[in-house]
């Protein structure tokens, strides 16, 4: 079976693969249209985001069995249609929930603890004790949207910090010993914080905004390591200007291209981000939550694993 990988991947990918006896064929550079014209010859695909995987895409694509994507999201590609076509689709959220639990959990503490404040006040000269005065995670309540692997693996985190910790999720009878599941509106009355570990929906589309920020019965804080289209960031800048949100972490951005290889095509800034970027208690980071050396690599064997058990003996 020959594979195209069009996106580049810890080498342990390649490696276990053609161990397993699969073809593998590397291609990083060429345009879409190229890799059309080509598609033809190949069983499976790896990507991460590079481009959709369209139904244009998937009509060239006469052999296709599988295609696998190296994350946990699958929305680059038309889900509907490639199943339609028997298409089966492979992702990999084992591979990195681990480090986007850990990288929620940092952004929650820092905020807390008003650590990119005091920090650049230190560098401008400045010893602001009382005004960087913390607060504790312990005996705070934690709202998790979207209880699946991300979801959990941040919950298993919280649970040396005394707190509660209670989810929200379209599916039933996910809630465990690490977090009690709730209906949307019972966490909106006992929230303290927010974190979204939901992919990209339709339902989850501009889901925080001024009408969702409202319905909270107490200020908290947002952490968002999920996607950046969730979160209308106009509507999150003033409920952080009104103190209706205390303070943000947030990995992604609404103005991410949808390859999250970068911001944004235009040169000039949203003037909803401009507001953001200057706020001392907003913490930003690329999209790089499940994006450890560690995680590359378990990534990499969860996808192998899930390729070799399915079609190693086609």
């Amino acid at each position: 079976m020959k594979i195209l990988h069009l996106d580049t991947n810890h080498p342990l990918l390649l490696e276990k693969l053609k161990a397993a006896g699969f073809i593998n064929e590397e291609n990083y550079t060429s345009s879409e249209q190229e890799i059309k014209r080509s598609i033809h010859s190949y069983e499976g695909i790896v990507i991460r985001s590079r481009f959709k995987i369209d139904r244009n895409f998937l009509d060239a694509a006469t052999k296709l069995k599988f295609i696998a994507r190296v994350g946990a999201g699958l929305e680059s590609i038309n889900i509907e249609y490639a199943e339609k076509k028997g298409v089966h689709l492979i992702s990999a959220p084992e591979g990195n929930r681990n480090a986007v639990g850990e990288h929620a959990l940092g952004m929650l503490l820092s905020l807390f603890n008003n650590l990119k404040k005091a920090d650049a006040e230190i560098r401008n000269g400045l010893w602001n004790r009382e005004e960087n005065r913390g607060i504790e995670l312990d005996g705070k309540t934690v709202g998790i949207i979207g209880y699946g692997n991300m979801g959990n693996a941040f919950a298993k985190k919280l649970r040396g910090f005394n707190c509660k910790v209670i989810c929200y999720d379209i599916k039933e009878n996910v809630g465990n010993d690490n977090a009690q599941q709730v209906s949307l509106e019972t966490l909106q009355q006992r929230a303290d914080v927010l974190s979204l570990h939901t992919p990209w929906t339709p339902l989850t589309d501009k889901m925080v905004n001024s009408e969702f920020i409202q319905r909270f019965h107490k200020p908290f804080w947002l952490i968002n390591t999920a996607r950046g289209k969730s979160v209308v960031t106009a509507d999150l800048v003033s409920a952080l200007r009104e103190g209706k949100i205390l303070g943000a972490g947030l990995d992604v951005l609404e103005y991410e291209k949808s390859s999250f290889e970068s911001l944004f095509d235009s040169e000039e800034l949203p003037q909803a981000l401009k507001e953001l970027l200057v706020m001392d208690n907003v913490i930003l980071s690329p999209h790089i939550a499940g994006w450890t050396f560690e995680s590359k690599e378990k990534l990499a064997n969860v996808i192998a694993d899930k390729i070799i058990r399915n079609f190693s003996k086609l």
